[in-house]
């Protein structure tokens, strides 16, 4: 069998494996037919299956191709392994207590271990050998803590107990975490994937230039606006840089930005479209489960900040087009001409955000999602002259659906060995005592201490796993210094994002920087100029009523998005020396003084200086008020 011959079979059974994986996932949400024990085990082994077809254990340009057959018949016997391991997890009979009194059978242990190590080299083909190298630290504690100083010993677990936990039952590998990744997370991916192909991508960002083109920086304003739409849906920061980049980057740079700040822009606006509702990616949902708190009410907290972080990237980006004297697009379509083309994408995002509100279930509000995508999109291909949906285009979307969830559900069961090991161990109550010990009791040096390590652990993490890692070690301390469950899990969710625009590893900005031929460290730069709003926002969440709970009055809550509003104004403007006019020295340090007092200052007071910031703003605009007609920023 020649090379191309063995590439072309497995390229069908890549097709043909993740297509019936989807196919299987959209049957299990409606049906619910298999049970947790049986479902999770069997959704991770086919995850398995995929990855080791998808992402092989050599590249084949890399390899002679006979070296790089004998690599395909390892990843042949991580298949079969796979699926020999799946078989024996998921016939496993837990109403037979033997188990519990005797422990595991021989072949059920080699079956546990066996599983885990295969997930391990999955994650580190998928994800990173960063989150190989976590979990097996933890694994190493699990095992071994009984031998650590006294100060952080644990009681120390045998392998036969580590299995029994992690893999013979819902906590550990087939924890919240898979739970969510194999049920809610997928079915949005997917939705995300139907989008994708059916042309929807395209006209979010026709439909993002035809509304900010004309204004100042018109391009990067279509940046950020297109990358708000597709982020949410798109499930990463990189791969919405990569795929918005490729069309506002070059049209930056010929606008007259310089190819960092294009970068950088980019990076910035896409990592913002994993905080944007109504889809905010994996994280919110695993939110939902661990709090207990209906994903709608999530959602609808998210709304008001996520609007935040955005403003305050789109003043970064006005303040950097006014600063260099950059004007807008000069021709481009209007808005209502892409509406018309197009407006059917909107109504499976309308439909999926009314049945979130309504409390419908996440997993049947997917489904419905995809369904809806399918319909609007056979609709308008024979009513509206659109390209016709075809069979090849479902099974493009279904294909790329099971694809992108990959890295995701690989990620979950990974973390899942984490969070196991936390509750097994107790680990999360002697983390807690040790960041109010180092911290001295103080929340900002909590937060501080939570950036540091949700930027340590980004740097090889995703996202969702970084999220799950630092809300079990570090949600439990702020909540003992008074702020809210729900708060302190969306502080570390929005911090869990920064990884991608803070250097020196700034994945998303290393991305927009090889499509913008920028330097990569002066792209992540930018982009953490830029991306501001993901360290004030949390903070103002932490000492402020900006998150809308039972407890915080409607006057508490305006009070919050007036002074946080008026702390993006002050830095974006102190940093970039930059409003309706070019800022003095003592008018950078004033801004900043009362944007430091704003996030100090008592809640019934923080309003006050809020309130001091924009008059001054607003004086400086005043000032500059006479503004040329030609300019349509005016």
């Amino acid at each position: 069998m020649t090379a191309t011959t063995q590439s072309r079979w497995l390229l069908w059974l890549l097709t043909a494996s993740a297509v019936a994986l989807s196919v299987f996932q959209i049957w299990q949400g409606l049906a619910a037919q298999l049970s947790a024990p049986v479902f999770r085990p069997v959704h991770l082994g086919w995850v398995l299956v995929l990855v080791f077809l998808a992402y092989p254990l050599l590249k084949p340009e890399h390899h002679r191709p006979a070296v790089f057959f004998s690599a395909r018949l390892i990843d042949l016997l991580f298949i079969v392994a796979a699926g020999w391991c799946t078989w024996r997890i998921a016939r496993f009979d837990y109403d037979d207590i033997g188990f519990l009194l005797d422990g595991l059978q021989s072949l059920d242990q080699v079956a546990g271990v066996t599983l885990m190590l295969l997930l391990l080299e999955a994650t580190r083909r998928t994800v990173g050998m960063t989150m190989v190298v976590v979990a097996l630290v933890f694994i190493g504690y699990a095992l071994f803590g009984d031998a650590l100083p006294q100060a952080i010993a644990s009681k120390g677990f045998a392998v036969e107990e580590m299995v029994r936990f992690h893999i013979f039952s819902t906590n550990g590998v087939f924890g919240a975490p898979l739970a969510i990744a194999a049920t809610v997370v997928f079915m949005f991916v997917l939705f995300g994937a139907f989008l994708n192909v059916t042309g929807a991508g395209q006209f979010f960002i026709d439909a993002a230039f035809a509304a900010a083109g004309k204004y100042r920086g018109g391009p990067a304003k279509a940046s950020v606006l297109a990358s708000a739409a597709l982020g949410s849906i798109s499930g990463s920061a990189i791969a919405n840089t990569v795929t918005t980049g490729s069309l506002t980057i070059p049209m930056m740079k010929k606008l007259g930005y310089k190819p960092e700040q294009a970068a950088g822009i980019e990076a910035a606006a896409s990592t913002g479209g994993q905080i944007m509702p109504p889809v905010m990616g994996a994280g919110a949902f695993v939110m939902a489960q661990f709090t207990g708190i209906p994903y709608s009410e999530i959602l609808l907290v998210s709304i008001a900040p996520a609007i935040l972080y955005f403003l305050c990237t789109l003043l970064y980006v006005h303040l950097m087009a006014v600063k260099l004297g950059l004007q807008g697009m000069t021709a481009g379509e209007k808005v209502r001409e892409v509406l018309a083309r197009g407006w059917h994408f909107l109504v499976p995002l309308v439909l999926i955000t009314a049945l979130l509100m309504m409390s419908y279930s996440p997993v049947m509000v997917g489904i419905a999602g995809c369904a809806a995508v399918l319909i609007a999109a056979l609709i308008a291909g024979f009513t509206r002259g659109h390209e016709r949906l075809t069979l090849a285009h479902i099974i493009a979307g279904l294909k790329e659906g099971a694809l992108m969830a990959l890295p995701i559900s690989v990620a979950c069961a990974t973390a899942g060995i984490v969070v196991g090991v936390v509750g097994q161990t107790g680990l999360g109550l002697l983390f807690t005592q040790f960041l109010l010990d180092l911290s001295g009791g103080q929340l900002w040096s909590v937060l501080l201490l939570v950036m540091v390590a949700a930027i340590v652990l980004g740097m090889g993490l995703p996202v969702t796993a970084a999220y799950i890692v630092l809300s079990v070690m570090a949600v439990p301390a702020m909540m003992d210094l008074g702020v809210s469950m729900l708060a302190a899990h969306m502080i570390v969710f929005w911090l869990s994002q920064t990884s991608n625009v803070t250097p020196p590893i700034a994945l998303a900005a290393f991305a927009g920087a090889g499509i913008a031929g920028a330097k990569p460290m002066g792209a992540a730069v930018q982009a953490f100029k830029l991306a501001k709003g993901y360290f004030l926002i949390p903070a103002m969440m932490a000492f402020s009523s900006l998150i809308w709970t039972d407890d915080v009055t409607l006057f508490g809550y305006l009070s919050a998005l007036l002074a946080t509003s008026a702390l993006i104004l002050a830095f974006a403007a102190a940093i970039e020396g930059q409003f309706a006019s070019r800022l003095n020295n003592v008018w950078r340090g004033a801004l900043l003084l009362l944007a430091i007092s704003v996030m100090v200052l008592p809640d019934d007071y923080r309003w006050i200086a809020g309130l001091v910031i924009l008059a001054l703003l607003g004086a400086n605009l005043w000032q500059q008020r006479a503004v040329p007609a030609s300019d349509p920023a005016g």
